[in-house]
């Protein structure tokens, strides 16, 4: 039982690695703002079906309230961060900028629940951030004035990106201790799709008629979100944890092979090792958390 669990947690590790691919193949032909809609709606069904609704007089009014805003923001920020991007090369960037977040998560709780970590908690957020420094200084190693020049091309994707990771560690954060076991995916899904259709009413973006292959990659786009979670649902309740936990981290580099496979578009050898420093960088974050030495008691 456990390790079937645990294939299906991993299974969601993949499916989520498709996501940056598929939402630019999504964006590309219907649009950044329509195709993130049609992606959560889709996907809030899938949920509504597998998941199932919940039952809102059951939870906690705060997570409800504060859960369901910073996941509608993250996932909005998310979405339209690779929706607008203006290549697919960079889409890939930016989606590596959101990987940001678990060194963040990790370095707020810290800070918030004053949890015990060792000294590769340091070590780790640097290495994290060098690596995004990496990807997006391309080929000119460190070069501040390329990364500054790559970044306002479109400041706007990689700024959402930005907030993206940010509002999301704060989401894993303080809602954890909010939701008293409650899971409000389903609700939080149904949500981030109104938000995503009335800023689409609200634009000047016209609904254009999804192509075959748009219409492909939006059923794949929403199984990847929705199963996805669903799957990873599963993984964590009955599989093993530690593995899973260990496995996410790598989720940058798997990501950008698949996105880079999907939108047939070769990168440079620094984008990879950028890749590769944001998810061992991540994952030193997390070992410091196990790593820590243990908290001694004061004698009576």
């Amino acid at each position: 039982m456990q390790r079937r669990a645990t294939l299906t947690g991993l299974f969601a590790i993949f499916l989520w690695s498709t996501l940056v691919g598929l939402i630019k193949s999504v964006s590309d032909g219907v649009g950044p703002i329509a195709g993130a809609a049609l992606i959560y709606s889709a996907s809030a069904v899938i949920l509504a079906l597998t998941v199932g609704l919940p039952n809102l007089r059951t939870f906690p009014r705060a997570y409800l309230v504060l859960g369901s805003t910073l996941f509608v923001l993250y996932e909005i920020c998310l979405s339209l961060s690779l929706g607008f991007t203006h290549s697919h090369q960079q889409a890939i960037e930016v989606g590596m900028v959101n990987y940001l977040w678990p060194g963040m998560t990790i370095g707020l709780t810290v800070l918030v629940y004053r949890q015990k970590v060792s000294l590769l908690m340091v070590p780790g957020l640097l290495l994290a951030v060098i690596g995004i420094c990496r990807v997006l200084a391309a080929d000119h190693g460190f070069s501040w004035h390329d990364m500054h020049e790559n970044i306002m091309d479109n400041p706007l994707s990689f700024g959402l990106a930005l907030c993206g990771a940010m509002i999301w560690a704060i989401y894993c954060v303080v809602t954890k201790k909010m939701a008293q076991g409650c899971n409000g995916i389903t609700l939080f899904f149904v949500l981030t799709a109104l938000a995503l259709w009335l800023t689409f009413l609200f634009s000047p973006q016209p609904l254009v008629a999804p192509s075959p292959r748009t219409w492909l990659c939006l059923i794949f786009a929403a199984l990847a979100m929705g199963g996805g979670y669903a799957a990873w649902n599963t993984g964590i309740l009955h599989g093993n944890v530690t593995l899973l936990a260990a496995a996410s981290y790598f989720i940058p580099v798997l990501s950008a092979l698949l996105a880079a496979v999907m939108l047939q578009t070769p990168l440079p050898l620094s984008f990879w090792q950028g890749a590769a420093m944001v998810s061992v960088g991540s994952l030193l974050c997390w070992w410091s958390t196990r790593a820590a030495p243990p908290r001694r008691e004061s004698s009576a």
